[in-house]
């Protein structure tokens, strides 16, 4: 299969669609090129971008962190138990598929055994009077 370009069709409203051609008249280039900048940059940063207006980009470059997205450190030992955590669910999950099944087989069994039972008799019923009864223990 070859590398074949596709087409994405969008609306903006009036303002958005003249400041995008500012911005193209600006670069000298095409407003569809600036739109293929923007999502090869989207692409190549995995769908982390951030548009900010030129004035503040300079206000960000003076700040501290001018990574995006923001990262965080972490330390290691919540990450050990993050991943302990993470293998005690997955084993946790294995042990109730575990026991789903066990409970499915003990229905079988029980549903098999109902059909093999020939009749049932409540000791109760043994005790009326007058009746005789002749019943043999299998």
């Amino acid at each position: 299969m070859g590398n074949k370009n596709k087409t994405i069709s969008f609306r903006v409203n009036e303002d958005a669609f003249e400041t995008l051609r500012e911005i193209a008249e600006e670069r000298d280039i095409s407003l569809s090129a600036v739109f293929r900048d923007y999502v090869d940059t989207l692409v190549a940063h995995d769908g982390q971008v951030q548009v900010v207006p030129k004035h503040e980009l300079e206000t960000l470059r003076e700040g501290e962190d001018t990574s995006f997205p923001p990262t965080v450190e972490v330390p290691k030992s919540f990450i050990r138990e993050h991943e302990r955590l993470e293998l005690e669910a997955d084993h946790l999950r294995e042990q109730l598929e575990e026991h789903k099944s066990y409970v499915n087989y003990l229905r079988e069994q029980l549903e098999n055994d109902r059909d093999d039972v020939e009749e049932v008799i409540q000791l109760e019923d043994l005790d009326t009077p007058g009746e005789e009864h002749s019943f043999r223990l299998g």
